[in-house]
């Protein structure tokens, strides 16, 4: 990719997304994302220029917060729930087998990082809120599904999302991007559509893997996701 492609790309998508104005705007949008976008340099795990163009819509000053990503590109951030997004936030093994059931046999997922042990879904806004009362009305009704705690985080919460350029190791500890965001307007799972996966990983069991699973065997050193499949 050329650099002027880039630029091109980069301004379009901060601008599409309706967060910044004139050719400081583009300017800008492209700075954040030259090292990122640079041939060659782009890996699995990264935010593209669409995808950094969507979480910062998210931000209440989202040109400010595009110039705190230049600076800082390999820095987590901050980003506040419930207008762009929300997030369910899962134990790390359990959130394993949603995504294996969403990727297998549903429709795919949206963006998902990991922090601390924790993955990070995100979903519909309006999620956090209705998703609780769905997995208590499925225990009610003698589902008898053993659903771990869920941390769902909607209106008035904030969540750390991980750098636009990915930890050099997987093994380092730092927020990671699982799927990263690569569009201006990336599908998310609504309280429906999780709902059925936390019901369906919570059926199946650790011990039960799916028929075709997103994640590798143990000796490979990668994670692979087909992403052709999300909405």
């Amino acid at each position: 990719m050329s650099s002027s492609s880039v630029w091109q790309k980069a301004g379009d998508a901060a601008r599409a997304a309706g967060h910044c104005g004139g050719e400081r705007a583009g300017a800008d949008a492209f700075d954040v994302f030259r090292v990122l976008c640079d041939e060659g340099r782009h890996q699995i795990g990264e935010v593209s220029a669409e995808g950094a163009a969507w979480l910062s819509s998210a931000a209440s000053h989202p040109r400010s917060t595009l110039a705190l990503w230049e600076a800082r590109p390999t820095a987590p951030g901050v980003l506040p729930c419930g207008s762009v997004f929300d997030v369910v936030n899962v134990p790390s093994m359990f959130g394993r087998r949603i995504l294996d059931r969403l990727w297998s046999e549903g429709p795919g997922s949206g963006p998902v990082a990991v922090h601390r042990g924790r993955m990070l879904l995100f979903a519909t806004p309006g999620t956090a809120q209705r998703l609780p009362s769905l997995l208590e009305w499925e225990e009610w009704h003698g589902a008898d599904v053993p659903v771990p705690p869920l941390l769902c985080h909607g209106a008035g919460d904030a969540v750390t999302v991980p750098a636009l350029l990915g930890p050099e190791s997987e093994n380092s500890g730092a927020a990671r991007w699982l799927v990263a965001p690569d569009t201006r307007r990336p599908w998310l799972p609504g309280p429906d559509v999780l709902l059925w996966a936390c019901v369906r990983a919570a059926k199946s069991g650790p011990s039960d893997p799916p028929r075709k699973s997103i994640f590798p065997p143990a000796d490979q050193g990668a994670n692979v996701y087909d992403v052709s499949r999300r909405r």
